[in-house]
């Protein structure tokens, strides 16, 4: 390979690894502290958040309106000046469309041609808030994208939970349906398990837990931070409640003058009602949601139910989203079971042109009018569906007929102390391993240490930008592995000096010995390497946790201690040899 190729390839490498390692120095070192611990909260703080800092700023520009309403405002609100011009030509447009005049619009807008800009103060706080948002969200996403400290650095709680899949399997079986094939079965069910999971976790507020499978029914969670390991369990154990109920119109539109009339007493601090007699005995209120910017549940109203339950998601076999033949509308379909089919034929058919409501942790996700009696237990639910609110309201719908039994089989608790000390001694250990091998090669191996040097310095970039790129947890049995790493790496330079020396012991040139020590060297370097990536690679198959954490830091570790000790060392002989014509070897003391 020549020399200009090597550099091409180097160049190409760096810049790779430099566009995967990005996410993490925009989230460690360009990211304020303030603006990343709002990113590590949860999607509902950060939309508390915004709302607040939304109302705040609003308020504080009416007040300057008032006051100097001819003032201009400054750079920081540059976003809402583009909004209120772009207001500004929709109107244009409008009065051009009618063939009338479109008023002035000054050149450069003031506080109150910015405010006159929109329609209502909601449209405004809605832009204001859509700039703080966005700018949580680009954090949040660089965080997710960058690499993350495990619990034994950062703190926090781990949880290992067991998938029944041969429970749900035989569940499945009982219940009289056909299961074609198992292993798809398991695995739909291992996802549906992990997306429930995801779920009520990330509803109980916690700071971006990470859920992930690990093996064939397991699931991994960790959870950053401080979090009451009970409540958690009863979250992760909770079984979700699915169930179809009937609206009853009349208390609902009682509860919601009641409301509009007495908005902050109605529901005590724990969401129940202060004075249950404002709707019937038999009747529960719960809030109708959509998911809103978010990707949260947004409440956009109440609705009285009955409590007695019409039909249970037990008996809802499968869910599935499609567009009608006749309307070409969205709509979700799915079928029951032979008992729900019968059930619930018979409830439709009594309740034609009434409302049914689909409940799900006590949230009303959809409320569909009963068209007509619904025979044969297939069911499509119509009502100018979005693709996001259809695909939401079929989450929900599995979530019924892929029940998994699940059962915590481990849980470890790390204070975030523990966390800051292990992260000071890792960063000892690995600063303390670097600065001895780099000050062995360079003391005995003199001009060629440097190689060595630069070498590892390449090799700890490439690893990182590695962990980066797969978003790998670093942990601090990770960090085991990359100290290890670096004292194995360094041995791939030791084998090629060495042979180097024997090269130049033998009357050879500079430029003959380098070619001869790297030829010499590569099978040893590849028997030795490719060896300890099998048992690496073993490891992080068979192994978990810890050990799997370790192996696949030492894996990633080979691979590039392999690409910088016979491409990046060989360029720099090469460009000393060529490039800066250096005719001796500066490799041992006592060779001259």
């Amino acid at each position: 390979m020549s020399k200009r190729s090597r550099f091409t390839i180097i160049m190409i490498v760096l810049a790779v690894c430099f566009w995967f390692l990005w996410p993490s120095i925009s989230w460690y070192c360009l990211t304020p502290k303030d603006e990343q611990s709002l990113a590590l909260g949860s999607l509902e703080k950060i939309k508390d958040y915004t709302t607040v800092k939304a109302q705040e700023d609003l308020n504080s520009l009416v007040k300057l309106a008032e006051e100097k309403g001819d003032a201009v405002l400054d750079a920081s609100y540059d976003y809402l000046v583009k909004a209120a011009e772009k207001n500004y030509k929709a109107e244009a447009k409008a009065y051009k469309a009618l063939g009338q005049e479109a008023p002035a619009v000054p050149d450069v807008l003031t506080v109150t041609d910015v405010l006159r800009a929109f329609s209502s103060s909601a449209e405004i706080s809605s832009v204001i808030e859509g700039k703080y948002r966005d700018k949580i969200l680009k954090a949040k996403k660089r965080y997710n994208n960058s690499v993350k400290l495990g619990l034994d650095l950062s703190g926090g709680m781990n949880v290992i939970v067991r998938a029944d899949l041969d429970a749900a399997l035989k569940a499945q079986k009982d219940s009289g349906e056909e299961v074609v094939d198992e292993a798809l079965f398991k695995k739909d069910a291992m996802a549906q398990a992990i997306e429930t999971l995801t779920g009520r976790i990330d509803k109980f507020g916690l700071t971006s837990p990470v859920i992930r499978q690990q093996g064939d029914d397991r699931i991994y969670i960790e959870i950053p931070g401080a979090a009451d390991s009970e409540s958690v369990n009863t979250i992760i154990m909770g079984k979700g409640i699915l169930n179809f109920r009937l609206v009853d119109e009349e208390a609902t539109n009682a509860f919601n003058a009641y409301f509009q009339s007495n908005p902050s007493q109605v529901f005590t601090a724990d969401g129940k009602l202060m004075n249950p007699e404002i709707i019937p005995a038999d009747c529960e209120i719960f809030g109708l949601y959509r998911k809103d910017d978010y990707g949260l549940d947004e409440r956009i109203g109440y609705l009285a139910v009955k409590k007695e339950i019409a039909l249970d998601g037990k008996h809802v076999k499968s869910a599935q989203v499609s567009r009608s033949n006749t309307s070409n509308q969205i709509e979700v379909n799915f079928i029951l079971d032979t008992e729900g089919a019968d059930i619930f034929a018979d409830f439709t058919g009594a309740h034609v042109h009434e409302r049914l409501a689909i409940v799900s942790d006590d949230k009303i996700k959809s409320a569909a009018t009963i068209n007509s009696k619904i025979a044969g237990g297939q069911v499509a639910l119509t009502g100018g569906f979005s693709s996001e609110e259809a695909m939401s309201i079929q989450k929900v719908l599995q979530t019924a007929w892929l029940s998994v039994p699940l059962e915590v089989e481990s849980q470890q608790v790390v204070g975030a102390s523990l966390g800051a000390q292990a992260i000071r001694q890792g960063e000892m250990a690995l600063l303390t391993g670097l600065i001895l091998v780099f000050g062995f090669m360079l003391l005995f191996y003199l001009g060629a240490g440097f190689n060595a040097v630069v070498a590892q310095i390449l090799n700890m970039y490439i690893m990182f930008s590695i962990l980066s790129a797969f978003n790998l947890t670093l942990t601090l049995s990770s960090i085991a592995g990359m100290i290890l790493t670096v004292g194995m790496s360094v041995d791939a330079n030791v084998i090629i000096f060495e042979r180097i020396k024997e090269e130049l012991k033998n009357g050879k040139s500079r430029a003959a010995a380098v070619v001869s020590g790297f030829d010499n060297a590569f099978w040893a370097i590849m028997d030795s390497n490719i060896t300890t990536f099998i048992a690496a690679a073993f490891l992080s198959k068979l192994g978990n946790g810890s050990i799997q954490g370790f192996a696949v830091s030492l894996a990633i570790g080979v691979c590039s201690s392999v690409f910088t000790a016979l491409v990046v060392s060989r360029l720099m002989f090469d460009f000393q040899t060529d490039v800066i014509g250096k005719k001796n070897m500066s490799i041992s003391w006592r060779l001259k």
